[in-house]
C-alpha cells in the first residue's frame, strides 16, 4: 500500500477529510520470538488525528501474516491452494495424502500458521512432483481412489513435462529468479558454463546431465524440449512456478558459481554465448568432421568439458567474474579478428 491521499469521516473533525497513509513499525512476540512488521496507519489531514479506515486493520494483519511467513519462510496460503489445484485434491484428500490429520489443510486455508516441519512438507510437494508421487504411493490407502489417480495423473504428466534432475532444476530456477529474461538459447549455454566452472571449483558435476554437441552449441536435449516452444523469445513458463523456490535448496558454493555466470557469461545474449562456445574445445572436438549444420547428437563429456575449463582456470580464473569476463573477451576479440 502506498503513501497518498484519500478521504473518509473523521471523528474529530466530525466529518469527511483527507487523511494520509503513514508507514509504522510495530514489534510482535510469536512463539515466544519479538519481530518487527511494517504497517500502515491513517491520519486525518486536518486534525492530525488517527482515523480508523474501514479495511485497513484487515490489511495490516494480512500484511503482518505475509511478512511473517517471509521471515520464517514459511508456505502461504496461496501455495497451499496452488497445490491443491496442480494435484485436483480437496482439502482432506490432501491432507492425508501428505500424512497430515483430516482437517490440517482446512486450518492452514483458514491462516493458522503451519509448523516449520509440516510447512517443509508442503513446500516440497509443491516443488517436486516425484515427492508428491512419493507421497501419494506411502498414504495410498487413506485415500478414495478416485482422487488417488487424479493426483497420481498429475504427478507422472508433472514428472513428464519436467524431465530433468532436481539438481539441473534448482540451477534453472535460480538462474530464472536472478535474471530479468533468458531466452533457451542461453539458458542452454548459461548451464554448460556452470557445469565448467563447477566441475573446476567443486571437482565434482553440478548436475548428471550430459550435453550434446548441436548446430548451436552445447545443448541439454531435456531441457530443449522442456522449452523449445518459445524458440529465440525470452522463457515465460507459468509451469516454472512450482519450482520458484527450489534455488533455496542450493548450497553457498552453488549459488556462487551460478552467481559468477550471471555476473559475466550472463551479461550477453544466446547468439554471443553461441559463439563463444564454437570456438571452445569440446565443442569442437565433439562435432569431429560433422558438417556446421548438420545434425549431431555427440556427447560434450564431462571430462572434455572439466580438462578445458582447468586450462582456462590456469590462463584466466574462473572463481571471480573479473577472470571470467577476461576470458569472454579474448574469446570476442579472436572470433571478430
Amino acid at each position: 500500500m502506498a503513501d497518498g491521499k484519500n478521504t473518509d469521516f473523521c471523528t474529530v473533525c466530525r466529518r469527511e477529510t483527507e487523511y494520509m497513509l503513514r508507514e509504522d513499525t510495530v514489534q510482535k512476540l510469536i512463539r515466544g520470538k519479538e519481530y518487527s512488521f511494517k504497517v500502515y496507519h491513517a491520519f486525518c489531514s486536518e486534525c492530525g488525528e488517527e482515523m480508523d479506515i474501514p479495511g485497513l486493520a484487515d490489511y495490516n494483519m494480512q500484511s503482518i501474516d505475509r511478512q511473517y511467513r517471509q521471515m520464517e519462510n514459511l508456505v502461504s496460503i496461496d501455495d497451499i491452494k496452488k497445490l491443491m489445484e496442480i494435484y485436483h485434491l480437496g482439502k482432506a484428500p490432501l491432507s492425508y495424502a501428505l500424512g497430515f490429520g483430516e482437517i490440517t489443510i482446512t486450518r492452514y486455508l483458514y491462516g493458522q500458521i503451519p509448523s516449520r516441519e509440516y510447512s517443509d512438507i508442503i513446500r516440497r510437494a509443491l516443488t517436486s512432483p516425484r515427492y508428491m508421487n512419493e507421497q501419494l504411493e506411502k498414504n495410498a490407502d487413506k485415500l478414495g481412489i478416485t482422487a488417488y489417480r487424479k493426483a497420481k495423473k498429475a504427478a507422472r504428466e508433472l514428472t513428464d513435462a519436467f524431465g530433468v534432475s532436481d539438481k539441473m532444476l534448482v540451477a534453472i530456477s535460480y538462474l530464472f529468479a536472478q535474471m530479468q529474461e533468458v531466452t533457451p538459447l542461453a539458458l542452454q549455454k548459461l548451464l554448460y558454463f556452470v557445469q565448467g566452472i563447477y566441475l573446476v571449483l567443486v571437482g565434482t558435476p553440478f548436475f548428471e546431465e550430459d550435453c550434446q554437441a548441436w548446430v548451436h552449441g552445447p545443448v541439454y536435449e531435456n531441457v530443449y524440449n522442456l522449452f523449445k516452444n518459445f524458440k529465440y523469445n525470452p522463457i515465460e513458463d507459468d509451469r516454472f512456478a512450482v519450482f520458484r523456490e527450489r534455488f533455496a535448496e542450493l548450497d553457498q558454493t552453488e549459488k556462487k558459481v551460478i552467481d559468477l555466470v550471471i555476473d559475466s557469461f550472463g551479461l550477453y545474449s544466446g547468439k554471443t554465448l553461441e559463439r563463444i562456445t564454437h570456438r571452445e574445445q569440446p565443442w569442437l572436438e565433439a562435432r569431429g568432421n560433422t558438417e556446421p549444420f548438420s545434425l549431431s547428437r555427440e556427447i560434450i563429456t564431462k571430462a572434455a568439458i572439466k580438462t578445458y575449463f582447468e586450462e582456462v582456470a590456469g590462463r584466466y580464473g574462473v572463481d571471480s567474474a573479473d577472470g571470467l569476463n577476461a576470458y569472454i573477451r579474448a574469446q570476442l576479440s579472436s572470433s571478430s579478428s
